[in-house]
Parts: C-alpha cells; sequence; structure tokens
C-alpha cells in the first residue's frame, strides 16, 4: 500500500468512505434529480423549500465543524463564533445588494437603504463589492484577519477558559451593536434583503438553488475531510496535548501560540465561507446573527452531537436545527425552553453527545455476546 493510500485510510476506513460516497451521490446526483427532473405532483419530488432548508442546515454544519475544531480538538471554547459567519455572510450580501441594480424600490444604483437614509455615493468599504472575486475574498480575509489579531493578542497574553469565552462573547455584542448603527452603512436593523442576482444568475431559481445546496454540500464535505486530516495528523495530537496539558506542552519546547492561533484563525475562515453560503440560500443578512445567543447555540449544536469527533458536530447542528425548523411552526412560544433542556440533558446525560452514545453502545455490543455465550 503506497503512501498515498495510507493517508487515504487513515482519514476514514472503508465505511467510512462509503458513507462519504453515498453523501454525494445524494448531495450530487439524488437531490437535483428529485428537484429539478420529477414533477411537483410526485410523490418523490424534493421541494424547493426543503432544498433550501437543507442548504442552510448545511452552513450550519460547517460553522459546527469550526467550533469542533477549535473546541473539541484544542479546548478553546468560543461564544462569538456567530460574528465570523456575519462577517462573511455580510461580505456576500454587500456583493448581492450591488447586484439588484436598478431593480431596487428606488430605482438608483445604490442599495435602497441608502437611497432612504439619504446617501448620495457609496461609503468607502463598499469599494469594488460589485465583484464577486473581491466578495470572495473579503468573506476569507475579513474574518481571518479579525480573528488572527483578536487571536494572537488573547493568546499570547496567555487568555483561556472562561475568560476567553467571555472576551469572544463581548467581542460579538460589541460588533452586534455597531451593525445596528445606520451611519455605518450595513443596513442597520434590516440588514441586506431582496436579492435578485448571483453571478447573473436569478438567485430564487430553483436552479440556482440547486447549484447552491450542491456547492454547500461539496463545500462541508471538504471541510470535513480538512478537519479529519488536521486532526489525525501531527498537528492534531499536538493540539490534544494543548486541550488537556498546555503547560506540560510548553515544557516540551513546543510553542502553543502558533498552534492556537492557526486553528483559531482557520475556524473563523469557515465560519466566513458558511455565511457567505448562508446568505444567498436564506436571502437575508443582519446584525441579529452576530447575537450571543447564536454564538452560544453553535456551542450547543457541537455539545449534543459530540466535541471532538467532527461528525457529531454535523449530526449535531442537524438535529438542533431540524427540530428547530419543527417546534417553532408548531410550537414557537416552547422552543427556547426545548433548547435548554436538550442542552442540560445532553451535558447531564450524554457528555459525549450524540456520537457518544453510539460508540458506548458500539463497544459494549461484543461484551454483551460474549457473556451470553456458553
Amino acid at each position: 500500500m503506497g503512501p498515498l493510500a495510507q493517508t487515504i485510510t487513515r482519514l476514514y476506513g472503508i465505511r467510512g468512505w462509503i458513507g462519504i460516497a453515498i453523501a454525494a451521490l445524494v448531495l450530487f446526483v439524488l437531490v437535483p434529480v428529485l428537484n429539478l427532473a420529477v414533477p411537483q405532483n410526485h410523490p418523490l419530488h424534493v421541494s424547493t423549500f426543503l432544498v433550501t432548508l437543507s442548504g442552510k442546515i448545511m452552513c450550519y454544519a460547517i460553522v459546527a465543524l469550526a467550533m469542533d475544531l477549535i473546541w473539541g480538538f484544542a479546548g478553546i471554547l468560543s461564544l462569538g463564533h456567530g460574528l465570523f459567519f456575519a462577517l462573511g455572510g455580510y461580505a456576500m450580501g454587500m456583493y448581492l445588494m450591488r447586484q439588484i441594480g436598478r431593480q431596487g424600490q428606488y430605482q438608483s444604483e445604490l442599495p435602497d437603504f441608502m437611497v432612504f437614509l439619504d446617501w448620495k455615493e457609496l461609503p468607502w468599504h463598499w469599494w469594488m463589492s460589485d465583484q464577486f472575486w473581491w466578495a470572495a475574498l473579503l468573506v476569507v480575509a475579513v474574518p481571518g484577519l479579525l480573528a488572527f489579531g483578536f487571536g494572537y493578542l488573547a493568546f499570547r497574553s496567555r487568555i483561556k477558559g472562561v475568560y476567553f469565552s467571555i472576551i469572544t462573547q463581548a467581542l460579538t455584542f460589541a460588533a452586534m451593536l455597531l451593525f445596528f448603527r445606520n451611519e455605518t452603512g450595513f443596513g442597520g436593523n434590516n440588514g441586506f434583503t431582496d436579492f435578485k442576482r448571483l453571478l447573473g444568475f436569478d438567485v430564487t431559481a430553483p436552479q440556482t438553488r440547486v447549484v447552491l445546496f450542491a456547492v454547500t454540500g461539496a463545500t462541508l464535505l471538504g471541510v470535513l475531510l480538512l478537519g479529519r486530516w488536521l486532526v489525525s495528523s501531527k498537528f492534531g495530537r499536538v493540539l490534544a496535548a494543548i486541550r488537556d496539558a498546555e503547560t506540560r506542552v510548553m515544557f516540551c519546547g513546543y510553542n502553543t501560540l502558533h498552534y492556537k492561533l492557526f486553528i483559531w484563525t482557520l475556524s473563523a475562515i469557515l465560519c466566513g465561507i458558511a455565511g457567505a453560503l448562508y446568505v444567498p440560500q436564506v436571502g437575508i443578512i443582519n446584525p441579529s446573527e452576530m447575537s450571543p445567543a447564536n454564538s452560544i447555540e453553535i456551542a450547543i449544536w457541537v455539545a449534543v452531537g459530540g466535541r471532538g469527533t467532527l461528525v457529531g458536530a454535523i449530526a449535531g447542528a442537524g438535529i438542533v436545527n431540524a427540530a428547530k425548523s419543527v417546534f417553532t411552526v408548531a410550537f414557537p412560544e416552547y422552543w427556547l425552553f426545548f433548547l435548554g433542556l436538550l442542552f442540560i440533558g445532553v451535558t447531564l446525560f450524554l457528555p459525549g453527545g450524540v456520537v457518544g452514545l453510539l460508540r458506548a453502545r458500539r463497544r459494549s455490543r461484543p461484551v454483551a455476546l460474549t457473556e451470553a455465550a456458553p
């Protein structure tokens, strides 16, 4: 077996790769065919609403993976990851607002909210916002640079644990208050909405929705493979050592600042990419995405699925957000109570999350069979 084959096998076993192949088949073949080729009145038809909802949940799953990389494998609990998600969304939202052109309510080249506020020209930070490549660069650069600067100062000062979590929550709360202000040029409390086109295509068309769904799915699988490669490498083993005993790692001669700063910045960039994929599918971005409650919910997704498992982060995001979609329609006034009970129940009875429970049952099954044997 060659080095490449060994690396591939080390990332995921045969079952893992079969699961990824099945997921790719569903994402890139089955769902597009059932949505676009099967008539709406057919029982096998997948509605555009379900495609959009699934794409939205996959964006959340990317954020959960990003959180698991820093919390599950490096021991860094962030309560401000919603900020990086929103920044990526705003970078893409600026591009989408410029693509509206004169199709807005005021038929002006300026976005409608700027016309309403009597702005005469675009502010400086909207420079080249009508170029997709520039928007894509901002999606990566803005969350990455902010995370790098913040992380360098925090990790160099040896801030960690609950103190780091509180500071990240304060950071996202301050950013939310800033973006709520009309004079910042980000739409105030209404944010950006009423998008028309993406790369020249109608953003609401079923074909565009399916393409966004497939791109989001490909990104999710790519992030999963990247995360698995990182945590199974020497870099990942050092991260785990930092999580469990950072002082001992420093005594062994490792500069833990570099490791923590890299994974922290990478996690923020992944959140920004997820936010950029989220906005054209959902059709809106506003400062509420930066609320501390949203960032806390991201941690709940990881805890429910299983911290430090990667796959558990995806499962947790899917379970919680699928339940949210059902509960907010059937019992909207009870959703927050359900979410709180879910987090408390997982903390008390399932510390390893759903994936941890499944793994424990799998390990105990051979023991039970052995005891039952004569």
